[in-house]
């Protein structure tokens, strides 16, 4: 009857856990502070509340939160140079697709 009752508990533990796992209550609340840091902060711009969501990134999301607070001041990276056009390739390519539509 013990076997039973150890075999019944220890599946019940383990289906709690997949359960935990699926829901993922961590990266739930870690996006929800994440979310209140970058677009609410005019909504209850206090200190103490900033402080409280900080500390829940860094509870549930260590590793990104202290990269991101090591490169907040990072220059932004370079751009690409600009997308430019032959103008002779283009009037050549504006010629060939009219002669075959005559």
């Amino acid at each position: 009857m013990s076997l039973i009752l150890a075999t019944a508990a220890g599946q019940a533990l383990l289906a709690a856990g997949y359960a935990l796992g699926r829901y993922r209550p961590y990266a739930r609340l870690a996006d929800w502070a994440n979310w209140q840091v970058r677009f609410h902060l005019g909504r209850w711009s206090t200190r103490p509340r900033q402080v409280v969501l900080f500390t829940l990134l860094l509870i549930t999301d260590p590793i990104h939160t202290v990269d991101a607070w090591r490169h907040r001041h990072d220059p932004r990276p370079h751009r690409s140079p600009a997308v430019q056009f032959d103008p002779a390739r283009a009037a050549k390519h504006r010629t060939a697709t009219n002669t075959e539509e005559n």
